[in-house]
């Protein structure tokens, strides 16, 4: 998977998120520090997503299956 990161400096260092993901935003004191929190928020928010999708089919009858992207 591959999103885009857009990191803001501001006075306490960086604000970061995704483009492609709301909910997906953190901030770090250096640039280094933000990329790693926004990783850790990509999968806060991918598991938290899954989740929810997760309770939302329970007791229906649904296909579920993989899918892979070029883009």
């Amino acid at each position: 998977m591959e999103f885009t990161a857009i990191f803001e400096k501001v006075p306490e260092g960086y604000i970061a998120f995704v483009e492609e993901l709301p909910g997906a935003n953190t901030q770090g004191t250096t640039l280094e520090e933000a990329r790693e929190n926004l990783k850790e928020a990509i999968a806060l928010v991918l598991e938290a997503n899954r989740d929810l999708a997760e309770e939302s089919i329970r007791g229906r009858t649904v296909v579920k299956e993989r899918l892979v992207t070029a883009t």
